[in-house]
């Protein structure tokens, strides 16, 4: 009788393991298998971490394996087990791969297919056909489609982390508890003696001092040194949390009515404003979104203020930017002056940080949360939803959506939802961050998130004009090396184009995103169909990029940068100023944010700057969806492709005062997971 030995890989996670009854069949070409229990007497069988080995002899002859059925049956207690992989030696003595990296809820059953993706115009057979059918529509009524607020991308259809689906819920829902970081950060920061004061104002910015944490040879304490200054505030535009929202100025703007003479002292080419702007030496970041969004109401016993500052920044003689005019809102008038390099100290200093404190606001709630979080959970659904675990490209996606639906879940749960942490500490809490995220989506154009693209918009792809900007040169190389290596994939797996227009479950998934997390908008310019090659590996390469590489940029230097508080106040506490001349250091620090308002403010920073402790990095998979050998290789060049360029980037950074390593694909975690 045909003997075949079954080998079964249990997950290492936490809690993989199950003490229940595993039985297996296999269903080949010319018959199926009766279940057969996997046991061997006296052993403990699918422990955590294990492989283990079971020789499986069938009455007659099978034929050509096409599933393995994995059924799991209570023994005591209800447990969950993930179960990795099975591999099969065949009487022949070949070897077939079954990945599963999936868990198995109490009772349940899977089925699963070879590890050889297959596009559906590959599958000839009926029970394979009906297979994936299944699977989709399975997951289909797993992976629901919600309206968490009008106007935002939808999310996933779950009022907490334990209503997911256990495959994409965290393998520990300690780990990214919000509450429970932040407390656990304040605690290791030593900050907790100063939450009672949670209205008492510092004494002066010395006394910020007293809840930052010094950690040698870091950004933060160059920052905490040097954060008055104008060319530590016009570097951060470029190369800081949020080096997305400066633009060349092509033309100023009416409603910055700004001259030569005002600005004259700031102007070192003896050229005049307008001879600058047309010399391209004038660059503008207007945070205009901000104008007119309610400021956080939720403590009767704090008023605070937003603002929506316009800010004018000239490249010098040595090619570093500097701020050379701020109007702090959006209309002219006699009580919106603008305020220069030249005004007194004071003056001068409160005005930058406003525009500081309003980079810090869209910064979270636009850039890190609307178009990394978001745009990611709705990639993530719809792969779900509309490719099946055979797929190709399920299989390339897979690792770059890891735990993000998760992250998002927890957050609506305990972050940015009504009384949420967000509410604690942030100008934008109580509601405004929500009309924030209503407005920007006018502007989430697909365009905006081709990386090459969306520089170049910005007038900022010019290394010889603009020489100092990081974000742009490691962000182009990452790009560049990601979409070589999806380039690749696809090319193995799509013949032609007119393979990619007939793949009807990838035309669902673009589908998918464009009319649920897109919300079927024409302007956003997301593809509602692919027809060619290059634009499949174009679309992968925005799914991957913005995951893994923008998500790092934007989210992982926040402690870096927002930690000395005066340089990314998170509320203030005092309307702008609405003429010049009065600003003393007193005012300053009372508009400030208050002693508790600044420990929830470096704790969340603190918290959200850590990596995962089960980290996969950029170009990390471990788990071995794929199996040809076509694809491993391009893995392999991906990765070298990669080394490469952290040996740049580490070139680069030799000796810097102000290294800028968050593209470096070492620390570019694969997934938004934090």
């Amino acid at each position: 009788m045909p003997s075949y030995t079954v080998t079964v890989a249990t997950g290492s996670q936490w809690f993989a393991g199950t003490d229940d009854y595993i039985y297996l069949s296999l269903v080949g070409s010319a018959g199926c298998s009766e279940k057969h229990l996997l046991d061997k007497p006296f052993y403990n069988d699918f422990e955590r971490g294990a492989v283990d080995s079971y020789d499986v002899t069938v009455d007659e002859e099978l034929g050509d394996i096409q599933l393995v059925k994995i059924e799991k049956r209570k023994y005591w207690l209800h447990d969950n087990w993930y179960l990795k992989y099975v591999t099969l030696k065949t009487p022949y003595g070949d070897y077939i791969e079954f990945p599963c990296y999936r868990w198995i809820a109490g009772e349940g059953e899977i089925v699963l297919r070879d590890g050889r993706a297959k596009l559906a115009c590959d599958d000839q057979i009926h029970i394979l056909k009906q297979h994936r059918r299944k699977e989709l529509e399975t997951r289909q009524k797993q992976y629901r489609w919600m309206e968490w607020n009008p106007g935002f991308p939808l999310s996933i259809d779950a009022k907490c982390h334990r209503d997911l689906p256990r495959d994409i819920q965290f393998d520990s829902e300690k780990g990214v508890d919000f509450v429970l970081n932040y407390s656990k950060a304040m605690e290791n920061l030593f900050i907790n003696r100063f939450m009672h004061m949670f209205q008492s104002s510092w004494s002066d910015f010395a006394d910020f001092e007293k809840i930052f944490v010094k950690i040698s040879n870091t950004i933060s304490e160059r920052v905490m040194n040097h954060w008055q200054e104008d060319l530590m505030f016009g570097y951060q535009f470029l190369n800081g949390c949020n080096p997305v929202l400066i633009q060349r100025c092509t033309k100023l703007p009416e409603k910055l009515p700004v001259t030569t003479e005002m600005v004259e002292c700031s102007l070192e080419r003896q050229l005049t404003l307008e001879q600058e702007v047309e010399q391209g030496n004038i660059f503008i970041v207007d945070f205009e979104l901000l104008d007119g969004i309610d400021a956080n109401r939720t403590d009767p016993c704090t008023l605070q203020f937003l603002a929506a500052p316009i800010c004018l920044l000239y490249k010098n003689l040595v090619n570093k930017m500097v701020p050379i005019a701020i109007q702090l809102s959006q209309v002219p008038g006699e009580e919106n002056p603008i305020f220069l390099p030249s005004d007194a100290k004071y003056d001068w200093l409160l005005a930058k940080i406003w525009v500081r404190s309003s980079d810090f606001h869209v910064h979270q709630t636009i850039t890190h949360l609307l178009r990394t979080h978001l745009v990611s959970e709705v990639f993530g659904i719809a792969m779900y939803r509309q490719l099946p675990a055979v797929h190709p490209i399920f299989k390339l996606l897979v690792a770059h959506v890891r735990f993000t639906i998760a992250i998002n879940t927890k957050a609506r749960e305990q972050l940015i939802c009504e009384f949420g942490l967000f509410d604690k500490a942030n100008a934008t809490g109580g509601g405004g961050h929500v009309q924030m995220v209503q407005r920007a989506m006018q502007d989430l154009t697909y365009a905006s998130l081709c990386f090459p693209e969306a520089i170049k918009a910005r007038g900022m792809d010019s290394t010889r004009d603009i020489p100092y900007y990081f974000y742009r040169d490691d962000g182009l190389l990452v790009w560049e090396a990601i979409k070589t290596f999806t380039a690749d994939v696809v090319s193995i797996y799509y013949e032609s184009d007119q393979v990619v227009v007939e793949d009807q479950e990838l035309q669902d998934f673009v589908n998918d995103v464009y009319v649920y997390g897109m919300r079927g908008k024409k302007a956003s310019g997301f593809p509602k169909a692919i027809q060619t090659r290059e634009k499949l590996s174009e679309y992968l390469t925005v799914v991957i990029f913005t995951a893994s590489a923008q998500h790092a940029a934007v989210n992982f230097g926040q402690y870096d940068w927002c930690s000395w508080i005066p340089n990314a106040p998170p509320t203030m506490r005092a309307p702008p100023p609405t003429a010049k001349g009065v600003v003393t250091i007193e005012q300053i620090v009372d508009t400030l944010p208050d002693r508790g308002r600044s420990c929830w403010h470096l704790g969340a920073v603190w918290a959200l700057s850590q990596f995962q402790e089960n980290e996969l990095f950029l170009g990390m998979y471990p788990e071995e969806h794929f199996i040809e050998k076509p694809v491993k290789e391009a893995m392999a060049r991906f990765r070298k492709n990669l080394d490469t360029i952290v040996s740049v980037i580490a070139e680069r950074n030799k000796n810097k005062k102000l290294p800028y390593y968050y593209l470096s694909p070492d620390r570019i975690p694969n997934s938004v997971a934090i």
